[in-house]
């Protein structure tokens, strides 16, 4: 009997033991994920191409089980920096954040990652790669190969135009994302299309119609326009819109895979898409940022691979639109 007892209290002992072992493993696991707090700032964050982003790291975070918060100015077509950084600071002064993720395409930003990092913040930007060095406090960054993107969307037009003909090229804004795509996308059809013109670089600007206004004056004032190649994510948009005014076929490839660009090239108003890994590189924000957090070590540098991609390639990016919820 006093055998069957001691076994009977044993037993109990090892269930409770691993009762609590169980809930301390959980508690910690949650405990884990609830220290890791992350900040992503973005200006113009309402823009279509932003949202996509901020769906890669939120997703991310998700599956990290990260506390994640996006803030920028709530704009779809005004760059706002100085309406950005009170949001940001605000959202600082109200939540202790482990890492801070800023958008860094606009070096008037530079200054803020410099600033966070002097505060303790770990920081980290994407969609540029600037050389390790060149902003103060930067810990990391990851983004698409740009120069790549350029060459890339230079061949596919070149090879399209079978090496002939006048290309109207556009930017959102001057900044040294676009700056460097436009450059690599020149130097790349006068080595390997010579027989190709590109014309001056024009800013179109991020305002939809005045955009579409500006590329239709292009079109009507350069009757040998036969492609067009914009570095924004509204480009597709306001070149087929143009072609479409102007009564014109013209060649167009921009950039990014938002669901109105993707429908675009589906129906034939736009040849291609520079498939920017935007969802890709937002999510990998997330694990440089996490890993920065928990006191690990990262590469500053985290190149993604970006293609060029036509009507025959475009079901994946839907699938990845619907499961981003875009």
């Amino acid at each position: 009997m006093t055998r069957s007892f001691e076994l009977k209290k044993g037993l109990t002992r090892a269930v409770l033991g691993a009762a609590v072992l169980a809930a301390s493993l959980g508690s910690a696991s949650v405990g884990q994920a609830a220290e890791v707090h992350l900040l992503w700032v973005q200006a113009m964050k309402d823009h279509p191409v932003h949202r996509l982003m901020q769906a890669g790291f939120l997703d991310k975070c998700k599956e990290l089980g990260y506390i994640c918060e996006v803030v920028g100015d709530p704009s779809a077509t005004n760059w706002d920096i100085p309406a950005t950084l009170p949001l940001a600071e605000a959202a600082i002064a109200r939540t202790k954040y482990d890492a801070i993720g800023v958008y860094g395409p606009d070096p008037a930003i530079y200054s803020y990652i410099t600033k966070l990092s002097k505060e303790g913040f770990p920081v980290v930007t994407w969609h540029v790669l600037p050389p390790e060095g060149t902003v103060d406090g930067l810990k990391s960054a990851t983004g698409e190969d740009i120069p790549n993107a350029g060459e890339n969307a230079a061949i596919a037009i070149g090879e399209k135009l079978g090496g002939k003909g006048t290309v109207a090229l556009t930017q959102g804004a001057s900044n040294d994302t676009e700056n460097a795509m436009s450059d690599s996308f020149r130097k790349t059809i006068a080595a390997k299309y010579p027989d190709i013109k590109v014309l001056d670089t024009q800013m179109e600007g991020f305002e939809p119609s005045a955009a579409e206004a500006k590329a239709v004056a292009i079109l009507q004032g350069n009757p040998d326009v036969t492609a067009a190649f914009g570095t924004t994510g509204n480009s597709i948009q306001t070149w087929s819109g143009a072609a479409r005014k102007a009564g014109r076929e013209v060649v167009i490839i921009g950039m990014d895979y938002i669901r109105q660009n993707l429908d675009l090239v589906k129906s034939g108003a736009a040849y291609g898409i520079v498939a920017q890994p935007l969802y890709e590189e937002s999510a990998k924000v997330a694990e440089l940022l996490g890993d920065l957090a928990q006191g690990k070590t990262v590469p500053y540098l985290n190149p993604l691979p970006a293609k060029v991609i036509t009507a025959a390639d475009l079901d994946p990016y839907y699938k990845m639109l619907d499961s981003a919820g875009q």
